[in-house]
């Protein structure tokens, strides 16, 4: 793969991570003790009345899948750059073939070329 185009997308993967953590950073916080997992804030209940606590309780099992699907991503950014560490990188994980340069463009964080996807 040509130096230039995995210096940008080395560059994209850093941005996207800084993104993916900043938007998990506005309803969930980091668990210390798990490498990669976040934990979706369970609303304090202002007691004020049921269909308040209601709503509160809804809006975080709301969360719940928005927080896995931004883990997953982050995982597949953070094994990404790893990768591009080990020399290792765009190479289909299902196959074992060269994963197109435009879908890594468009992806940089997928593991699967087109055809395995």
């Amino acid at each position: 793969m040509d130096k230039e185009l995995l210096k940008n997308l080395k560059e994209k993967l850093e941005k996207e991570k800084i993104a993916v953590e900043e938007e998990l950073k506005k309803f969930a916080e980091k668990d210390e003790k798990i490498s990669g997992d976040w934990d979706t804030k369970y609303p304090r209940q202002s007691g004020s009345n049921l269909e308040e606590a209601a709503n509160e309780v809804e809006e975080y099992g709301n969360l719940l899948p928005l927080e896995h699907g931004l883990e997953t991503k982050l995982k597949d950014i953070d094994e990404a750059l790893k990768k591009i560490e080990n020399d290792k990188y765009g190479i289909c994980e299902k196959c074992g073939e060269k994963i197109g340069e435009d879908r890594l463009e468009i992806s940089p964080e997928t593991r699967f070329c087109s055809r395995c996807k």
